[in-house]
């Protein structure tokens, strides 16, 4: 243990997950438990409690009507009062905390309301590109701007870098290498929420029955088995590991048994025939990996255009979600059928919804990543404007930012280099650790209190000092970029190179300088082109500093002459009615003689 580390149970626990009634106790308990907690929300100052710490020993799924302590007590008119559902039937499964795109909606109780929305519908079948798993690396995302903006399968994973299971692999492995005594989070696929009391053993007795034989269809979907022995079978694909920031920027010593970490690299998913997952969008915007082991799912998928986010930031969460068809406020539905043995990887923020013909077992996960930024702060937003509740939010997410703005303002004061789209991506990071910074600095008690429970003081010791220098570093670093091309690390975390430093130019002063950043950069691919020329070979590379026109010459070496360009532009308030904008256009020429 570190010289200044508290030895308190409470230290590992995120202060996202401690609800206003958490004592030392139920933080020790919810430690050791492997369980996902029930959380329930108080009708009257809408604040969500643990309901382990909350409900004084109360079955959660009689409760009809739930105020907390606090409110209970201050209520002058004595009419608040906790109300209790009517006994259920033996045979009821009866749902307990709603789905939040669910809260204060009606629910239908019919499972295929879903496929009967959908019929009559213009569902195109995507073009997604479909790659080898050995393109599926550092070098893709480097060769290509496109990389990682849109849906990829992987038909053959051979080469991806990928372990899953030995086939044959089913569902009773899973209870038996997870433990079918470990509770499991089942989904009512009627009501798209929570169907309590299950148990991983009892899933697999359900998924095993014939599909006439299951009286209400059930889904699982959020079954994380890290720490298991199931977890030392699978490895997710090479390209992911190398991009996760849980996996390249939470420090390794504060991962594994017995520390409280990001779990969402892989989890398990069991869906039965007819079983349907409604439209979503990753929480924080995650990319996600995901492996059929056996049967087929069929993916439904909306582009994430700012028009059809702001369709889908007013269809979630409210009554209109129960009966309109997202796609009727969208531009485009397309759909990807995927089947045993093929892998997709679906980027940040792309709209979906799942249906599941047939009983399928799958495995998968979330990760967030330095090539797009934006749109995880973009979902975000739309999470905290939906109210989106934080048992549904990426877990620890403010504290993993901490974490990635630490590391990438320690390698660019170091001299690491890295990809522009990479540099262009971190602005949003930036920007959210400096409102962060404000906050500490001139928010409300309340704002403070929370921006300072969410900086990791392991690693970062003055959280405003930080964003700060970080701003003004990158602000430099994308600059230099287009003077000064080296190669980089194509998955963001970087490599070292050392740099000349002029020995008339002073150090740079961090105190109470703060520089403003870019409101917002976007990069458009211009155009790529080939042409063959005939012109004498030149490998003194002096005489290619001239940018010449070159005309083709006869009798000269053949030389094919390859080229791709694309604009930067940075915008920014600079006052009051000024607004400053960079435009920065790359050309980038490749010439091969031929022999």
């Amino acid at each position: 243990m570190a010289d200044n580390e508290e030895p308190s149970e409470t230290k590992a626990v995120a202060a996202e997950d401690i609800c206003p009634a958490c004592t030392p106790e139920t933080i020790k308990a919810q430690l050791e438990s492997q369980m996902n907690e029930e959380w329930a929300m108080c009708g009257a100052c809408k604040v969500w409690y643990h309901w382990r710490c909350a409900g004084e020993g109360v079955d959660l799924d009689t409760i009809d009507k739930w105020f907390c302590k606090s409110c209970l007590e201050s209520d002058p008119t004595g009419k608040r009062a906790i109300t209790f559902r009517a006994p259920a039937r033996k045979s009821d499964r009866k749902r307990t905390t709603k789905n939040y795109a669910n809260i204060e909606a009606g629910v239908n109780s019919d499972p295929k309301r879903f496929l009967n929305m959908m019929e009559g519908k213009e569902i195109k079948e995507a073009s997604f590109r479909k790659m080898e798993g050995s393109k599926v690396g550092l070098e893709w995302l480097e060769e290509d701007g496109t990389a990682m903006t849109e849906p990829i399968v992987i038909e053959d994973p051979e080469g991806l870098g990928m372990n899953m299971p030995d086939d044959p692999f089913t569902v009773d492995d899973v209870g038996l290498l997870v433990g079918e005594k470990n509770p499991i989070e089942v989904i009512d696929v009627a009501s798209q929420s929570n169907a309590p009391g299950w148990t991983v053993g009892q899933w697999v007795e359900y998924y095993n029955l014939e599909p006439h034989q299951r009286d209400k269809i059930f889904n699982v979907i959020s079954l994380e088995v890290s720490g298991t022995l199931l977890a030392d079978r699978i490895l997710p694909p090479r390209l992911v590991r190398e991009l996760d920031w849980v996996e390249n920027f939470w420090p390794a010593t504060r991962k594994g048994k017995g520390h409280t970490y990001p779990k969402v690299q892989l989890y398990c998913l069991m869906g039965v025939q007819g079983a349907w997952t409604d439209w979503h969008i990753d929480f924080a915007g995650s990319s996600v990996y995901y492996h059929i082991m056996h049967g087929t799912k069929v993916f439904y998928f909306i582009k994430p255009t700012p028009a059809n986010l702001a369709a889908y930031e007013r269809w979630s969460g409210t009554e209109i979600q129960n009966h309109t068809w997202l796609g009727d406020l969208c531009d485009e539905v397309v759909k990807v059928t995927l089947s045993a043995g093929h892998t997709m990887i679906i980027p940040t923020g792309w709209i979906h919804c799942v249906y599941t013909p047939e009983d399928t077992l799958v495995f998968g996960g979330n990760f967030l990543h330095s090539y797009s930024i934006p749109t995880q702060f973009k979902i975000r937003d739309i999470e905290n404007r939906t109210q989106v509740p934080k048992k549904f939010r990426f877990p620890m997410f403010n504290k993993l930012c901490w974490y990635v703005g630490d590391k990438y303002m320690k390698d660019l004061k170091n001299g690491v280099e890295f990809p522009a789209r990479v540099l262009d991506s971190l602005s949003a990071l930036v920007a959210f650790l400096l409102s962060e910074a404000r906050a500490l600095e001139r928010g409300s008690a309340q704002a403070k209190k929370e921006a300072k429970e969410s900086i990791p003081h392991d690693r970062v010791k003055d959280g405003p000092a930080l964003a700060r220098e970080l701003a003004w570093r990158l602000r430099h670093a994308s600059s230099n970029f287009s003077e000064d091309e080296h190669p980089a690390s194509a998955n963001g975390v970087g490599i070292k190179r050392k740099r000349a430093r002029s020995v008339s130019s002073p150090p740079p002063m961090f105190k109470n300088f703060r520089p403003k950043g870019w409101d917002t950069v976007v990069e458009t691919k211009l155009e790529n082109g080939s042409k063959m020329l005939h012109l004498p070979r030149r490998d003194e590379v002096e005489k290619w500093t001239e940018w010449d026109n070159y005309e083709d010459v006869e009798n000269e070496p053949a030389v094919e002459m390859s080229s791709r360009k694309n604009v930067i532009t940075k915008v920014r308030k600079k006052a009051e009615g000024v607004v400053e904008r960079e435009r920065v256009e790359r050309t980038i020429e490749v010439w091969t003689w031929k022999e």
